[in-house]
């Protein structure tokens, strides 16, 4: 995917964020993904984390900006869903990415990836607190393929940078002999013959492949033979990566004890 799809996506997402919440949605709702948060600190986290991101690109930073206005989330849940507010915001990251282009230089936590990065990580956040959001009101969650696919892709590729061992060095637990997870889309087209249910699910395009046997975790797309594998719908699986949901009801072959310690070490979006 490119920089300007991450770009529109932005706003694409936004747009079905407020389109999807209910006229009377109730701001006072509990998020069950993010504990101890109201449907109105989550719309304000991400009205603010746009604005924020807004910000770095447009100044074209060099070094962290405060973000007091992602994390203070506290606010007045009383009144209707802040739809305008949060279109604004949307529209004003994707205008400063669209100004600013993809060559651009800019601070990221990674120190890489530039303006890209920040287009393809808000299309992502937007999209995964739309699907925290539709928790909190009890509305359905549907996710368009490739925005998925892409979603997991980053996921994939996010964790395994290794400046994560430094920043929390208790996820070297997750490395280890023997460990790997495969997670099998079954909903997605398959190139090759389609696994038996018993089998350990491969093929290019279906899954993705995590190896924790090494001194950092890496990842490919497809899968292979596994400790532990997880076949499922892809919007099952991305909301199992990114903790949305537990593997409870998820077919899992082979290790579920790893899958949870996998996942139980690896959280951001």
């Amino acid at each position: 995917m490119c920089f300007e799809h991450h770009r529109t996506w932005i706003v694409a997402q936004t747009e079905l964020l407020v389109s999807g919440l209910p006229a009377a949605a109730d701001l006072r709702a509990p998020v069950p993904s993010c504990p101890g948060w109201t449907l109105g600190a989550l719309l304000r986290h991400i009205g603010g984390g746009h604005r924020w991101a807004a910000e770095i690109v447009r100044t074209r930073a060099t070094g962290f900006l405060p973000d007091d206005i992602v994390r203070d989330v506290a606010g007045d849940d009383t009144g209707p869903v802040p739809a305008g507010w949060l279109l604004d915001g949307a529209h004003e990251l994707a205008a400063a990415l669209a100004d600013a282009g993809p060559d651009e230089s800019v601070w990221t936590p990674f120190n890489e990836g530039g303006m890209p990065f920040w287009a393809r990580r808000f299309a992502h956040e937007t999209l995964m607190h739309r699907a925290d959001a539709t928790l909190a009101a009890a509305t359905p969650f549907e996710v368009a393929t490739d925005v998925a696919v892409d979603a997991l892709d980053e996921w994939m590729e996010l964790d395994a940078h290794p400046i994560h061992f430094d920043l929390d060095p208790a996820k070297k637990a997750i490395l280890g002999p023997g460990r790997t997870v495969a997670l099998f889309a079954d909903d997605l087209p398959e190139e090759d013959e389609v696994p038996e249910e018993d089998a350990v699910p491969e093929g290019p395009g279906t899954g993705w492949f995590v190896d924790l046997t090494g001194d950092v975790n890496t990842w490919r797309r497809g899968a292979g033979p596994a400790a532990v594998a997880v076949r499922a719908p892809l919007r099952e699986l991305l909301l199992l990566v990114y903790r949305r949901r537990t593997p409870d009801g998820l077919p899992v072959t082979g290790d579920e004890a790893l899958l949870r310690h996998w996942l139980g070490h690896v959280a951001f979006g």
